[in-house]
């Protein structure tokens, strides 16, 4: 079986035309539901299920697509509103193809609000609308400097719950509201520092069974791995640093998707940390939805690309396409 731990909502038009309205209005007119008929869903779910047989995906894992989240806009009822909404959206789909979709929730990471006022969604999400785990945005003030790395305790309250639930977080950055870089860029850049924040920090001293699965191949760290090394044993940089251990074992901490369309790379990737600490991931449909010139084949269409990586045994693969994702999204 392959199970695609990294795929986002392909909702009906109608959904992002209600945003347009909720946004306009700032909630004046109210909190309606928009009123979206099943057809329209089932039209959608069919352009993604055609897509997962031709590439041989089983089951996808759903959660909001991160740049329509909208963390950043204001007033914050309105994103609690919206977040909402969307994990509404994903439990329709999951429910009307349940052998094929899992939910992923949203959190209603809003101005002004803090990880404690999102466990209510989360909870819902799980609990009672069956979900397998969360998203979890590293910046929710996108791009503004305005949210402390995940290293920090102001993350805990959610740390907490995750860790008491079982419940995997997949780390995955949204918007990006500067100039300097593009929505894309952001996702590279953020998870970088998620990644760092955690490993250079008490997370898993005080969580040591959290589950984080740091999305896009961990962004930059695994492929300047060296001067992350070079920091965790420099005599200047060390002492200062909760996990005293080599980094690649901190790296063992946490779990990876292979969303980062390049065979070269998903091979470091494994080799750094291991075939059982690696998720098969896509994004499919999304921005690797683009033909290789090389091959011509999309670049998100990964599973042949696993299945050529000559040196993986047949365990090896079986982990990365269905066994890892099962072992951390325990609800499955």
């Amino acid at each position: 079986m392959v199970i695609d731990s990294h795929s986002h909502l392909l909702a009906p038009p109608e959904l992002y035309a209600f945003m347009n309205r909720l946004m306009a209005s700032r909630g004046a007119h109210g909190w309606a539901v928009p009123d979206i008929p099943d057809e329209a869903y089932e039209k959608q779910n069919k352009r993604l299920l055609a897509i997962m047989d031709r590439v041989g995906t089983d089951m996808q894992l759903i959660s909001p697509r991160p740049f329509q989240s909208f963390h950043g806009e204001e007033p914050a009822s309105m994103v609690f509103q919206w977040i909402g909404l969307v994990n509404g959206a994903i439990e329709k789909i999951c429910n009307m193809h349940p052998d094929r979709f899992r939910g992923v929730a949203g959190l209603p990471e809003g101005p002004g609000t803090t990880p404690k006022d999102w466990i209510e969604e989360a909870d819902r999400s799980i609990n009672d609308r069956g979900f397998v785990g969360v998203l979890l945005n590293p910046d929710p003030s996108e791009g503004m400097n305005g949210t402390p790395h995940l290293g920090d305790e102001w993350w805990y309250p959610l740390y907490e719950w995750l860790e008491k639930n079982d419940v995997p977080a997949l780390v995955h950055s949204t918007a990006c509201r500067n100039e300097r870089e593009d929505y894309s860029a952001h996702f590279i850049t953020e998870e970088s520092i998620a990644v760092l924040g955690v490993l250079r920090s008490s997370v898993f001293i005080d969580f040591p069974k959290l589950k984080l699965v740091i999305s896009h191949g961990g962004g930059s760290v695994p492929y300047q791995v060296g001067r992350w090394v070079a920091e965790s044993v420099h005599p200047l940089f060390s002492k200062n640093r909760p996990l005293q251990e080599h980094f690649h074992d901190s790296m063992r901490r946490l779990y990876f998707d292979s969303c980062i369309y390049h065979k070269d790379s998903i091979e470091l990737l494994v080799r750094l940390v291991g075939s059982d600490r690696v998720l098969f991931g896509t994004e499919k449909p999304g921005s690797g939805s683009a033909p290789d010139p090389r091959t011509g084949r999309e670049l998100d269409d990964l599973k042949p690309v696993i299945e050529s990586i000559d040196w993986l045994s047949a365990e090896d693969r079986e982990r990365i396409f269905e066994k890892n994702a099962r072992a951390v999204y325990t609800r499955i």
